[in-house]
């Protein structure tokens, strides 16, 4: 379980940035050298709290994926995003010398492309992985 946990985390993290780091650079102002050292940073501790906030999921919700309901699957995206934004925000605005509210109107963007994208990933992988098993 400890391998297909960091396995789906790294993959989730890797097809984000391929897609967020040309869209980022192509949206805002910054320089895609700073935008490219948020990201990073921010997918590197996005794996960690995933693998972490998975396990709690994982135990308070069951470990049967599959079964998951379209409800369960956004109740689980919220509680992620939420978490991530709160443990980040400061690090972003810091990073790229912005306000906390710039850091969180950016963070709120994320928020919405990372609600959408999770319950995608999430459910093609179970699929793919239970197909595969």
């Amino acid at each position: 379980m400890i391998k297909s946990r960091i396995f789906h985390a790294v993959l989730f993290e890797c097809i984000a940035l391929m897609i967020l780091i040309p869209a980022s650079y192509l949206l805002t102002e910054k320089g895609s050298v700073s935008m490219s050292l948020v990201m990073a940073g921010l997918s590197l501790f996005a794996v960690i709290w995933n693998y972490v906030y998975n396990l709690i999921f994982d135990w308070k919700f069951g470990y049967d994926r599959l079964s998951r309901t379209l409800f369960i699957r956004i109740i689980h995206s919220c509680g992620f995003e939420t978490g991530l934004i709160l443990l980040t925000l400061p690090v972003v605005a810091y990073v790229l010398t912005i306000s906390l509210g710039s850091a969180f109107l950016l963070e709120a963007a994320f928020f919405i492309f990372f609600f959408i994208y999770a319950i995608i990933f999430n459910w093609l992988y179970d699929i793919a992985k239970e197909k595969h098993a």
